[in-house]
């Protein structure tokens, strides 16, 4: 490496030491377990205040420290927090081959790692793609989150690429061009020109995942839609964007800002996406640093983002008369050790038994469908049908109980369900993007007690 490095001119040596300096910066990487899949995660920095990175749609742990620009911007985290940075599932260093996540399985990363990497609650630094993923954990998890900041972010799909044209125009990129870099120039304008960033950028493309992955992941992101869940978001929160970013909308971050109560928007003139590129940069980095230290700490939680699952039992009235009282109550006791069974496997709390239904909350939308399909199955081997509804939204939480329209939402849901159907609301179907359910419009109903109509869908195993 020597002898290579007396042959170079001056600014070649410069150069190549630059990148050398920078490669030995990176830290070692560990692996949390979330279900069946090994998620990759770095620890790193000296402060007391725990901060996780989430990345974009793509990420890969190496990259960030392969190039000068982006090491600066994590050491500057690095002085006054203690980071944890992942790649998301699929991607990066993290396992891939094992299909593309839903929300609930991105969530449950987030957790494994904090859990792995011993930390209890964090602020979440939530990049491009990766702020929808942190306001949502935001709001189901809001005793880890003490504080939210989006960067590039957005709330709806389209306000990242707007419509089949755009989306068709990526595609092709990702055909013809995915791992040559070529895509910097929008990421990061102010680059241009600048051969060595690009190679980077084509390191991190090749890095993060293959072109076929590349169009699974976004044909999963272009389902995803988080406006309706955004007023539950309960941490302090800044929202961050430049006016002319190239990739995602300045009205993605706008309405993250105006949807989320008390958050502060700060926009900026520009047109690069990444924060650590462009002449605002160290303006963008004061302001999450102050932010971030002087936040207040989070206040006692009673009200989250839940997932709220119905069920009751099809002509229980006439089930019950037939096989008389005794019967039914031992047939009522094994469906309700088959229930309390069947909710603890897709990590659902039952509320409380309703006598011939339950209700139980759940910390993402497709396991309360799983769950509410599994236990429709296991009826009918006992004899008899349920019905469901599953619907997400903010919850009051007390000792023993829910409440909250959410609550009323779930009942109303499911009372449009006929036997062995599970019914679920839009916010359901859209947060459950990337699990194998399928969803079958059944319209707009007006519910009894909601003013606004809902559209319900009914859910199957796809």
């Amino acid at each position: 490496m020597i002898a290579r490095l007396m042959c170079l001119n001056l600014l070649e040596t410069a150069n190549e030491i630059d990148r050398i300096l920078v490669r030995m910066k990176a830290q070692p990487t560990r692996y949390a377990k979330s279900g069946d899949v090994h998620v990759a995660y770095q620890k790193f920095g000296r402060g007391k205040l725990n901060l996780v990175i989430v990345p974009g749609w793509i990420s890969n742990l190496d990259c960030c420290w392969d190039h000068p620009t982006s090491v600066s911007w994590l050491e500057r985290f690095g002085e006054y927090a203690n980071v944890v940075m992942f790649d998301k599932r699929g991607t990066g260093l993290s396992d891939r081959g094992k299909g593309m996540p839903g929300m609930d399985d991105r969530m449950d990363d987030i957790r494994a790692v904090m859990d792995h990497a011993g930390i209890e609650d964090a602020a979440l630094f939530g990049l491009s793609e990766g702020g929808t993923l942190a306001a949502l954990f935001a709001a189901s998890h809001p005793d880890r989150c003490r504080a939210l900041v989006l960067q590039g972010a957005l709330a709806r799909f389209e306000q990242w690429i707007e419509d089949e044209s755009a989306f068709d125009a990526f595609l092709g990129y990702v055909r013809d061009f995915w791992g040559t870099g070529a895509g910097y120039l929008r990421y990061a304008p102010s680059m241009a020109g600048d051969t060595d960033y690009q190679g980077w950028w084509a390191r991190r493309e090749r890095g993060g995942a293959s072109p076929s992955a590349v169009v699974d992941l976004m044909n999963l992101n272009r389902q995803i839609s988080i406006a309706e869940i955004l007023p539950t978001v309960q941490c302090p929160t800044l929202v961050i964007h430049r006016k002319s970013d190239m990739i995602v909308d300045v009205e993605g971050g706008r309405e993250l800002a105006r949807l989320i109560p008390n958050a502060k928007m700060l926009e900026l003139s520009g047109d690069d996406h990444l924060p650590w590129v462009g002449d605002d940069l160290e303006t963008i980095a004061d302001h999450i640093e102050e932010f971030l230290t002087g936040a207040k700490p989070a206040p006692a939680i009673d009200r989250t983002l839940a997932t709220v699952l119905f069920t009751d039992i099809v002509g229980s009235t006439e089930h019950a008369t037939r096989m008389g009282d005794e019967a039914w109550n031992q047939l009522m006791q094994r469906y309700e050790a088959m229930a309390d069974t069947e909710l603890s496997r897709f990590r659902g709390v039952k509320v409380k038994s309703l006598g011939d239904g339950h209700l139980a909350t759940f910390d993402g939308p497709a396991r309360a469908v799983y769950a509410a399909l599994a236990l429709a199955e296991r009826a009918v081997k006992l004899g008899f049908e349920i019905r469901s509804g599953v619907h997400t939204g903010e919850v009051q939480m007390s000792q023993n109980d829910v409440s909250g329209l959410a609550v009323h939402i779930a009942a109303r849901v499911m009372s449009e369900a006929g036997s062995s159907e599970c019914m679920v609301s839009r916010t359901v179907r859209d947060l459950a993007a990337g699990s194998d359910l399928g969803f079958e419009e059944r319209g707009r109903k007006h519910l009894k007690g909601v003013s606004e109509p809902i559209y319900t869908y009914k859910a199957y195993r796809s």
